[in-house]
């Protein structure tokens, strides 16, 4: 199968946690603060799924997930 016709895998999905997430790449902060989501710096925030997270600040959960998915792939590269 050519690489161009291979689906993308996402390793960031909604049931994560903010700890997890943090755990798999601590930059990925920036992310979530860039969406205004200082869950990085609340102690509850980091049981907290990115599912939760999103649905507490008002955030599209798809386009979340997207960003965060680029990123983490970006510098996977």
């Amino acid at each position: 199968m050519k690489k161009e016709n291979m689906k993308k895998e996402n390793v960031i999905n909604k049931d994560m946690t903010i700890k997890q997430l943090l755990d798999l790449d601590e930059s990925l902060a920036e992310v979530l603060m860039g969406f205004g989501m200082f869950c990085v710096l609340c102690h509850i925030g980091e049981e907290e799924s990115i599912e939760e997270a999103a649905m507490a600040h008002g955030i599209e959960l798809d386009c979340l997930l997207e960003k965060l998915n680029e990123e983490y792939s970006a510098k996977r590269k």
